[in-house]
């Protein structure tokens, strides 16, 4: 055993002369002290020593251990004080070289879009307000005469909370809010977030809403129309043309929804509106009697009308883009078009 030992080490100082990266250096440590490694199989043998050689053999392979440990620990060290030295020559900054330009940010494409459509309806006199987005059934539903049985209620298509509480499914709880705490004339949009259980190419869990209602002594049905045919025309060109259909919304009565001639066929008939040369843009009505009531206004002293437009659908349909999901990908690719 004492001439394995001496052989073991002078071999593994033989082999530490030839070593020049760390990886191999600790191949080699693993060659020596390693589970299966030569000083590891001798010293396993030390219990099959007889108890007069065991003290003398002990001590030779605790110095022998104790002399290669200190010559890996010292090769390391030198080997590591290289790396660091060609590290600090390969990866040196050169302080004269001209910094590079931050690059700037730009407004997201919806909310270019929701900002295009306040500008618009800020110049028919539309006043901005805003509202919470954790609102109660009450101001959700109950004071917009959604019955309780409406599937919008439903746990699939509303995010609940407690106590009542939820996110909101539209921006139409600030139509009630403001009615609440002013009297008519009432003209207003409402921009902001909403939130409903749904995920596809035209759908978003969190999705963006521009809520509009006006009232007034003598609000028409035939202001509504040249309201939104104004603002179609500013969005989308004056060659687009509209046309309402009969719709249901608890909310509204009459009640329609708005579509525009498709931008991309201009009305002729292609993929991107079902070859039918129309597109869904918004939903719109007279406000119903009942949600004057909710808020102490008299149905029979003022009237009123409301529409409500989902943001990337207009941008979908502004910037020709296919799934609203890309809109929330974070690919700078993507936003840096726009």
């Amino acid at each position: 055993m004492k001439a394995e030992l001496e052989a073991i080490k002078t071999e593994a100082l033989q082999a530490l002369k030839e070593i020049e990266t760390l990886d191999a250096l600790e191949s080699l440590r693993i060659t020596y002290f390693g589970r299966r490694g030569k000083l590891t199989d001798v010293m396993k043998g030390m219990g099959k020593l007889s108890k007069e050689e065991r003290p003398a053999m002990g001590k030779l392979s605790n110095e022998v251990r104790a002399t290669l440990t200190e010559a890996f620990e010292d090769l390391t060290e030198k080997l590591q004080s290289q790396q660091r030295e060609q590290q600090l020559e390969t990866e040196a900054i050169d302080i004269t070289l001209p910094g590079r330009k931050p690059a700037y940010g730009k407004a997201h494409p919806v909310m270019q879009i929701m900002e295009r459509i306040e500008a618009i309806f800020g110049q028919m006199g539309f006043e901005v307000v805003t509202g919470p987005d954790v609102e109660t059934e009450y101001y959700n539903f109950d004071a917009l005469n959604t019955p309780s049985d409406h599937p919008a209620r439903d746990l699939h298509d509303t995010f609940y909370l407690t106590d009542g509480h939820l996110l909101r499914t539209h921006t139409s709880p600030v139509q009630i809010r403001t009615m609440e705490n002013q009297q008519p004339p009432v003209r207003i949009i409402v921009p902001g977030k909403c939130y409903r259980v749904d995920y596809d190419v035209s759908h978003t869990p969190m999705f963006h809403q521009v809520e509009g209602l006006l009232v007034d002594k003598h609000a028409t049905f035939s202001e509504l129309k040249g309201i939104l045919t104004s603002f179609a025309r500013q969005m989308f060109g004056d060659q687009t043309q509209m046309r309402f259909r009969p719709h249901y919304f608890p909310f509204t009565e009459p009640s329609a929804e708005v579509d525009i001639s498709c931008a991309v066929c201009q009305g002729k008939g292609c993929r991107s509106c079902g070859n039918t040369g129309w597109v869904e843009i918004l939903g719109a009505g007279a406000v119903d009697p009942a949600v004057f009531e909710a808020v102490n206004y008299d149905p029979d002293e003022v009237t009123g009308f409301a529409f409500g437009m989902g943001v990337e659908r207009i941008a979908n349909l502004q910037f020709s883009i296919p799934d609203i999901r890309t809109f929330y990908e974070n690919d700078l690719r993507f936003l840096r078009q726009f």
